[in-house]
């Protein structure tokens, strides 16, 4: 099930994610570079069955590698320490953070050809749209 998400994602539209980094507690000046960044998302599976996502930008390169439905140490891109797990849901692939008692989810899921990640803390979802890469 993970395949399908396998591959180079671009960036192609980002709405409230401004308002969805001030939920998670994102500082001012970090919210200003992550609302002008457009990374490109790369999924990768080994024949282990770990799986590795990559969000490059010319800001910053992020990356974690995980088993699903196994739980991890990650430093997010603004730096959170949480405590994450990956699972496969309805065919969404779902991330959830958690940190200081605090909890966040990713959903990406393929949408059209589209993968569309939801970014959701509480009440605010920002939805930020990829397109494979050729």
């Amino acid at each position: 099930m993970v395949e399908k998400f396998v591959g180079t994602w671009k960036m192609i539209s980002s709405d409230n994610f401004d308002d969805y980094m001030k939920a998670i507690g994102v500082g001012f000046a970090t919210r200003q570079v992550g609302n002008r960044t457009k990374p490109n998302l790369v999924v990768s599976v080994d024949d282990q069955g770990i799986v590795c996502l990559k969000s490059q930008s010319t800001f910053k390169t992020t990356e974690i590698k995980f088993k699903l439905n196994e739980p991890f140490e990650e430093t997010t891109a603004d730096d959170r320490k949480t405590r994450t797990v990956v699972t496969l849901e309805n065919g969404k692939l779902v991330q959830k953070q958690s940190w200081d008692g605090k909890e966040t989810n990713i959903e990406r899921e393929i949408e059209d050809g589209k993968l569309v990640a939801k970014c959701i803390m509480g009440d605010v979802i920002a939805v930020r749209t990829y397109v494979m890469e050729a």
